[in-house]
């Protein structure tokens, strides 16, 4: 159930990125995230340290937004190679992040 009704709000926005890894902790698992690279410089975004350090992550180009309906408790976002900004939605379901047993970061496709 608690995936089927609307999501909480969880907002923040104008996060400065640099080349090392920015972890967002969500209190709540997520139902979906919305991220968007807030500038023109390229962005990475991951589900694990690992992942956005390597060749596991998306990359956003100049205001581009990634919307994705997942069940994950943190998100890693970094600069490609210049500084950047970016702002991130997420709905935030009732279940608890220490509910979510799973660590993506030792998965094949995470890092």
């Amino acid at each position: 159930g608690s995936y089927q009704v609307s999501g909480i709000p969880w907002t923040t926005s104008s996060l400065g990125l640099t080349t090392s890894p920015t972890e967002l902790t969500f209190p709540y698992v997520t139902k979906f995230v919305t991220v968007k690279n807030t500038t023109s410089n390229n962005m990475r975004v991951g589900f694990s340290q690992a992942g956005v350090n390597g060749s596991n992550y998306f990359l956003l180009g100049n205001l581009e937004t990634l919307t994705v309906d997942l069940r994950i408790t943190k998100l890693y976002l970094r600069s490609d190679s210049t500084a950047t900004t970016a702002s991130v939605l997420a709905g935030l379901t009732g279940v608890s992040a220490d509910q979510l047993s799973s660590s993506w970061s030792g998965s094949v496709g995470v890092g």
